[in-house]
């Protein structure tokens, strides 16, 4: 928390392919080490994946829908009343709510990966 004044909020740009900022905050999350382009670019087959499979639905509206699933409403915090805690249940931010969604998502997206058999081509690399 800083002492004087109120910080803004920092306004990102919507990615060139959806044209959705929703899109470039999950791109920006699931990256490692910088490298963008290769995040986009999963995010991308990924989404053209989706659009294969999804039975003639749009990709963006489905993953919009995911993002939508698993926001959290409600979530614990701790009060100390009189040397005793409890958990108290407080509504979640709409910020915090979207952020937690992706990390969920992220996360989901990892241990599933590490189930599946590599998907990818015989001497391709690994972005990490």
């Amino acid at each position: 928390m800083p002492r004087k004044g109120h910080i803004a909020k920092r306004e990102v740009a919507p990615d060139p392919v959806y044209g959705s900022t929703l899109v470039t905050k999950f791109v920006n999350s699931m990256m490692w080490g910088g490298k963008k382009s290769t995040a986009q670019g999963i995010f991308y087959q990924s989404m053209k994946n989706l659009e294969e499979k999804g039975g003639g639905d749009d990709a963006l509206k489905l993953f919009k829908k995911a993002v939508e699933n698993c926001k959290p409403l409600l979530e614990v915090k701790t009060r100390r009343v009189g040397g005793a805690n409890y958990q108290v249940p407080i509504e979640v931010n709409p910020d915090r709510r979207t952020s937690i969604s992706k990390a969920a998502i992220n996360i989901a997206a990892g241990s599933a990966r590490a189930s599946l058999p590599p998907s990818r081509p015989k001497g391709a690399r690994r972005i990490r």
